[in-house]
């Protein structure tokens, strides 16, 4: 039903409350309801485009308290879009990780562990939209169109979002356990008629 496999922590990021672009630090605190300060912070949030059930505005459940990419599929998204390289900060991620090429695909209710005892669990994965297309594109002013080449070609390799289950300090360099939720199937027996 689990299955563990372990990846290297390559950074730790927070937005200011201004902006989407993350910055790098050392170590930061994991709380119940992300990285306090950070842009995406809180247990709840207002409802946007990404919840249309919702009228916009209304009071909902933040299930995007922290955002975790993997190195290689930054690189695989880079490769795929004819550029040398995309940094986890230009994709608003909270945590950059390596080891774990297939990050995007871990289903939700899967844990990702930090030696503080710091864990995280899994919502699902995090659907790319325009704005790092749109930071992307800044870096590479003389192609063309890659603010929506970006969306096309992160698909199932932008990461995934997460909410706080157990409050921790989470530092650069930190092995990571990750306990990827593999359901049983259930086999269902055809009666005869």
């Amino acid at each position: 039903m689990w299955k563990r496999i372990t990846a290297k922590t390559e950074g730790v990021y927070i937005a200011d409350t201004e902006q989407f672009v993350t910055k790098k630090m050392d170590k930061l605190r994991a709380e119940y309801g992300g990285f306090p300060g950070d842009l995406h912070f809180g247990l709840t949030k207002k409802a946007g485009a990404r919840e249309p059930m919702y009228q916009r505005g209304t009071e909902i459940f933040n299930r995007r308290q922290i955002s975790i990419v993997s190195m290689e599929e930054c690189d695989d998204i880079a490769e795929a879009m004819g550029i040398s390289h995309i940094f986890p900060e230009w994709l608003g991620a909270n945590i950059a990780i390596s080891g774990f090429s297939a990050l995007t695909s871990l289903k939700e209710g899967s844990r990702i562990i930090f030696p503080s005892g710091a864990s995280l669990l899994c919502e699902g994965e995090n659907d790319p939209c325009i704005q790092p297309g749109e930071v992307i594109q800044s870096f590479y002013p003389d192609q063309p169109k890659l603010a929506a080449a970006f969306v096309r070609h992160a698909i199932g390799r932008r990461g995934i979002v997460c909410i706080v289950e157990r409050p921790g300090d989470i530092c650069t360099g930190d092995p990571v356990d990750i306990h990827s939720y593999e359901p049983k199937r259930v086999k269902k027996k055809i009666e005869k008629v």
